[in-house]
């Protein structure tokens, strides 16, 4: 049975109704969220692809519902997803590595999995006619001083040139950028929980560095904006709100009532003071969409003189669009943010503390 608020409050998802959708790397916590959202349609089959095959059989335990389906693979090998791929619509291409400090000591293995691997899934979807293929990237990809962001980088490139060599109407290929999702695989949110729970103190690296915050439900439905939107080798960006990581780990220390120290660790491997969702290149170019940017592919071929003749054209504004610029939430808007989390609000519960804080909200 369908909830009746769902109908109106997610009528978009509909338009995948009776169809097959692939995820790749579908076990991560970006997977579990379009399940959540998904379940609740009249999608025809979602696939969940990925190596992991323990948490795919969590999955299985979890969700018992047989329009999942799962297959054992590795973006980094065709012939699995070639298995994987027969019927399918749409794909959400979500596998990567992204630990930041991992691939800075195994860049390698980076470009295997974020590169090739896309590479890989993007030759076997138009191989067999996928109507559309969402690439998920990082904000890392912006300015990229670590191998992730590079890895990243590379893979917005691949995806890009390869939009250009089909006919979107045979497969339309494209892709977001998005900054931290919260309490997802690699936030730092689960580690202040924890930290909190064993009595340890709060591991901050810079107190004023910057990431944005999106939550998992916001990062599926920037997807789903891009399913609906995007043209072929698009990026498509959502604005979003961030903080400096000493107001969230101050944030997450008044929400469970903890009095744990605050301990500046120092700068891992690879990390940035703030984090880049438009570069001032791409700001020149996007189109502003309300709640998103468009970065439009550059759709020229390598034969500039059609283009230009004389002169010089501009091709960056003086803004970029980072985490130091976009809106920076107080430590009770922060409090706020966090309480959407079903993460927290489970913890909490654990705690104790929920009912305490609806009451003190109300």
């Amino acid at each position: 049975m369908i909830p009746e608020n769902y109908l109106t409050r997610n009528r978009s998802v509909y338009m995948f109704g009776s169809k097959i959708l692939l995820i790749t790397g579908g076990t991560g916590s970006f997977g579990n969220a379009v399940l959540d959202r998904f379940l609740h349609t009249n999608i025809g089959e979602i696939r969940i692809f990925s190596r992991d095959e323990k948490k795919q059989d969590d999955m299985r335990k979890l969700y018992r519902d047989d329009r999942i389906k799962f297959y054992i693979g590795d973006v980094r090998d065709p012939g699995s997803i070639r298995n994987a791929m027969h019927d399918v619509d749409y794909i959400f291409h979500a596998a990567a590595l992204k630990q930041v400090p991992s691939c800075e000591f195994f860049p390698l293995e980076a470009v295997k999995t974020n590169v090739i691997g896309t590479d890989n899934v993007l030759n076997c979807a138009i191989d067999f006619g996928v109507r559309k293929v969402i690439c998920l990237s990082t904000d890392k990809a912006a300015y990229p001083i670590n191998a992730m962001g590079i890895s990243k980088a590379m893979m917005e490139k691949v995806f890009v040139a390869k939009s250009r060599t089909v006919s979107p109407e045979r497969t339309l290929i494209c892709g977001t950028r998005y900054g931290n999702v919260m309490a997802s695989r690699g936030s730092v949110i689960p580690l202040f929980v924890e930290q909190i729970k064993s009595g340890q103190p709060l591991t901050v690296t810079n107190p004023e560095m910057t990431r944005f915050l999106m939550s998992l439900e916001e990062a599926v439905e920037l997807v789903v904006f891009a399913f609906q939107h995007a043209q072929a080798g698009d990026i498509m960006v959502q604005k979003s709100p961030a903080s400096t990581i000493g107001d969230l780990a101050q944030a997450v220390k008044e929400l469970f009532n903890a009095d744990n120290e605050i301990k500046i660790i120092g700068t891992r491997h690879g990390e940035k003071l703030y984090e880049t969702l438009l570069t001032k290149e791409e700001y020149f170019v996007a189109e502003d969409l309300g709640d998103f940017y468009r970065v439009l592919a550059d759709k020229r071929d390598l034969n500039y003189d059609k283009y230009f003749v004389e002169g010089a054209q501009s091709l960056s504004s003086d803004q970029e669009y980072n985490s130091h610029n976009t809106r920076l939430l107080t430590v009770e808007e922060i409090k706020e943010k966090l309480l959407t989390l079903p993460f927290i609000r489970q913890e909490l519960s654990q705690f104790g503390y929920l009912d305490e804080v609806a009451s003190v909200k109300e």
